[in-house]
């Protein structure tokens, strides 16, 4: 790597390397807590998608800043590749679309939730923003699936997120659980790559909400929502395929729509405005019926 290379020059990978993080992103969670106080009262933790383990050594340093004795902290990192260990860590490497990891976690919290999830996770990108952000998207929700296992009521959950033009509705997936969602882009992310960062907090999942691994986009299949019942049947949907109860503004409808038996016109309410260019448009459509 030359001395003039990107990474010598990232004042952040510099920094990183003096105080012993093991990537620059530790900057990014440190920068959220800055804002958003996420550690606040936080003694368990879940890293998700946690290699190299930066986030997992901010966590270790700052929730035993909560506690009196050492061993009353509790993290969790979860990835599926190996990672150098850590002290006063539990690696699991495992998948987190599998609800045999969310059992694992709960295990080593002996039966207790956690106060804070976390993931920093992120597709290999291609380039294509389309793409990404429609993996990433996915990677997220399966974080999500895993967060209403193993996440106390009031609890915080922080992930990465692609901003792109229907990130909208990965806000709304979101805001079903938490009580305030909130996007943060800290100051140690590059201001030419399109991630940010969702805060959520106050967990609060819908009455009679079981939480569940279903996500036919994730598993490339599709089942059959009408065996789910209460706000399942409405929920699992919603969070795994978005909102498809509405109409398709790409399709063409008939007129007579179900349960209509005529048609009936109405006046619009706000008439369109005359625009500058009427007149000339008139004058052009009169002279060429003279011409004719």
């Amino acid at each position: 790597m030359g001395k003039t290379s990107k990474d010598k020059r990232d004042i952040y990978y510099r920094l990183a390397k003096e105080e012993g993080w093991r990537a620059r992103s530790a900057f990014k969670l440190l920068q959220i807590n800055e804002e958003h106080n996420i550690f606040n009262g936080v003694l368990r933790a879940v890293d998700l998608c946690a290699a190299p383990g930066s986030w997992s050594q901010v966590l270790t340093k700052k929730l035993r800043q909560n506690a009196e004795n050492d061993d009353d902290v509790k993290i969790v990192a979860v990835d599926l590749q190996a990672m150098a260990a850590l002290p006063g860590v539990k690696q699991i490497q495992g998948d987190i679309t599998k609800i045999s990891t969310a059992n694992e976690i709960i295990k080593e919290f002996e039966g207790l939730k956690a106060d804070l999830v976390v993931c920093d996770g992120a597709p290999d990108v291609t380039g294509l923003h389309d793409i990404d952000e429609y993996v990433q998207s996915q990677l997220l929700l399966a974080a999500l699936n895993i967060t209403t296992h193993v996440l106390k009521t009031g609890g915080v959950f922080v992930a990465k997120i692609f901003r792109g033009k229907d990130v909208t509705l990965v806000y709304s997936q979101l805001k079903l659980f938490f009580e305030f969602v909130t996007v943060s882009k800290p100051r140690s992310s590059r201001n030419s790559s399109i991630e940010a960062f969702v805060i959520c907090q106050n967990y609060n999942p819908p009455p009679g909400y079981v939480p569940t691994m279903i996500n036919p986009l994730l598993d490339h299949k599709y089942c059959d929502f009408n065996q789910l019942t209460g706000p399942n049947r409405f929920i699992v949907p919603f969070i795994a395929c978005g909102d498809l109860s509405a109409y398709d503004s790409d399709t063409s409808y008939p007129l007579l729509l179900e349960g209509q038996t005529s048609y009936e016109y109405k006046e619009p309410v706000q008439g369109p405005i005359d625009p500058p260019y009427k007149d000339i448009l008139e004058k052009t459509k009169s002279m060429q019926i003279n011409n004719s």
